[in-house]
């Protein structure tokens, strides 16, 4: 959705060396209104198109496609995609119609564009497996990649809306990563009850007065809950909070270096 950084820059970056260098890498920037609530931050999402162009260019994008709002949904548009199952919790649950919006705008960017690859960032690990089951489902014609998450030096997943932070807040959101980390080690030691993983995420947690947790949950590849996790390399820990104001998710494996 644009203001483009380093966890942005590094999908370009994959997908230049996906396309080879007789390729075509087509970067889109489009602040979707479908995917917001109506209490969410759409007016004030950050936008700087020329830093975009900047950055794709800079990445080794060929192409920076930035349609208007009226363009992508005209007058009289009605068509909606709903991706049922992997949708219905987390994210889903948290923010109503957000993956409707998704599935929609990813759909009609990828029957635009016509990729032969199309690469998603694994920060947004909820997102990727609504787009993966509805590229399957509908027999889109398209790869799906995702890509593993960018994070700043504390350990903070990139995001834009880390704009709205100041440097100590930033530095304070870290906890995020650093309770993912705690699953991942109660995890290493042995632990398989989903319950006590979780447990261990919230403890890191909770010398972070200014945080309010919307949820921390193990989840398997069909993003469903756990009550015994396995040893499924899709296996993933995934967090979404609220801190100084402003709603920030992550995730990683459970075991470092899976899926």
């Amino acid at each position: 959705m644009g203001y483009l950084h380093e966890g942005h820059a590094s999908l370009i970056r994959a997908a230049r060396a996906a396309a080879g260098p007789d390729g075509l890498v087509v970067v889109s920037v489009f602040v979707n209104p479908m995917q917001f609530g109506p209490n969410e931050d759409l007016a004030r999402y950050p936008r700087d198109l020329e830093r975009d162009l900047g950055v794709a260019g800079e990445a080794g994008a060929d192409v920076l496609f930035h349609p208007e709002v009226s363009t992508m949904y005209p007058e009289g548009y009605s068509t909606s995609v709903t991706v049922s199952g992997v949708s219905d919790g987390l994210d889903g649950a948290a923010r109503p119609g957000h993956f409707t919006g998704v599935a929609t705008v990813v759909l009609k960017l990828l029957n635009l564009v016509r990729p032969d690859v199309a690469l998603f960032g694994e920060k947004d690990w909820q997102q990727l497996a609504v787009i993966r089951r509805m590229v399957r489902d509908l027999n889109v014609g398209v790869e799906i990649r995702g890509v593993p998450t960018v994070r700043a030096a504390s350990g903070l997943a990139l995001s834009s809306r880390n704009s709205y932070l100041s440097a100590e807040q930033a530095a304070r959101a870290a906890v995020l990563s650093r309770a993912l980390r705690a699953v991942q080690a109660a995890y290493a030691a042995g632990e398989r009850s989903a319950a006590a993983l979780e447990a261990a995420g919230r403890a890191a947690l909770a010398g972070e007065d200014e945080l309010t947790l919307e949820y921390l949950t193990v989840v398997g590849g069909d993003m469903q809950a756990r009550e015994i996790v396995d040893n499924d390399p899709m296996n993933r820990v995934l967090v979404a909070a609220r801190l100084f104001g402003v709603r920030l998710i992550d995730n990683m494996p459970l075991a470092p270096g899976a899926a």
